[in-house]
This record gives C-alpha cells, structure tokens and sequence, in this order.
C-alpha cells in the first residue's frame, strides 16, 4: 500500500498536483533564417496549427531535381540548391508544457517540446545554381519532433524528421531525415 502511495505521489508531482500549464498562445512571428511570416494559432488545449509563407532556400531532392555535368547527361548532385517562394504548415502537439511549468521554465510563446505533422510546399525557384527541377511544383510531408523556446521576444525553433516528398508529374521519393532551423522574433500573441 505504501508503494502504491508513493506511486501517486510521484505520478501527481509530475502533473504538477493538478496544476494546468498556460494555455496555449495566438502568436504572429517573423522568421529570418527561412525567411517568412508566421501565425500560430492553438486548435486544442495542447495543440496548434502553424502557417508560415516565406521565400528561402530549399535544398534539393533525389528524383526531383538533377545537374547538367556535359550539357546532356542528367547526374544527381546533393549539393544543389535553389532560391524559391515556400508555403510551410504544421499540426503541433505539444507534450511537455506541464512538466516545464512544474519545473519554472517558460511557457512564454508556445515554449515547448512537440510532435508534428509537417507539409512543405516549394513554388517556382527565383534563382537556381547548377540544377534543374522536373517541376516547380513539390512538396514534402511527414512526422516531425521538434521544440521552439521564447528567449524574450526572439523564437528559436527545431524540428526534424522523415519526409515523403513528390511533384505534381508523379516523381517522388523518401527521405530518412529532414532538419529545420529557424530563428525569428514574436511580435504579438493573444489569448
């Protein structure tokens, strides 16, 4: 019986004896590393949609993009990259807000650990070194694991994960790992 006791206990002070964690913020942000404008919205108690439009670079991806080495033989190149105009949504999840509350971390603009559901779209390059896309058109989906944390008013955010990514003609592939980093301000939140 006392172990049971103790279990609840332990199990309750992980939960921050009933405390419920701030709630979840509307906020508009502008990244600079993937350069965009951001609002993420909450859809749940525990739960947010993010919407970021932006311009950036985008690396490219096998089957999806190839070099010209002799001006007739098409050869992949994992170093090409292009300059395009990008639409990036993410259903988060976040799952340790109570925790970091219980521990006296800031839960200051969505400040967290998450899992998500990632869609990123790339337009029709600006600019492109020493490659060629099969469309102008792609998009990569999949599940990530990310955090984002509030230093002031500047926002930190990392995710990754594996993406299944494809055109608009039928071209696709896998990719076991895709990083992102981001670094912006928060420039309002709402309740």
């Amino acid at each position: 019986m006392k172990r049971l006791l103790c279990a609840l206990l332990l199990f309750a002070s992980f939960l921050g004896f009933g405390q419920k964690p701030e709630s979840l913020q509307k906020i508009f942000r502008v990244n600079l590393i993937s350069p965009g404008v951001e609002l993420e919205t909450p859809v749940s108690a525990r739960s947010t949609l993010s919407i970021n439009p932006g311009v950036g670079l985008q690396g490219a991806y096998n089957n999806l993009s190839y070099t010209y080495n002799t001006g007739v033989k098409k050869t992949s190149n994992p170093l090409t990259y292009y300059i395009a105009p990008f639409f990036d949504l993410s259903y988060k999840t976040y799952y340790n807000r109570d925790r970091r509350q219980v521990k006296g971390k800031s839960l200051a603009f969505n400040s967290g650990n998450y899992w998500a559901i990632r869609l990123l779209s790339n337009f029709k390059e600006l600019e492109a070194h020493n490659m060629a896309r099969t469309d102008h058109t792609d998009f990569a989906f999949g599940p990530t694991w990310g955090l984002q944390r509030a230093y002031g008013k500047i926002h930190l955010l990392f995710d990754m994960g594996p993406v299944y990514y494809f055109d608009t003609k039928g071209n696709n592939g896998f990719f076991p790992i895709m990083l992102q980093l981001n670094l912006g301000f928060d420039l309002k939140k709402w309740k």
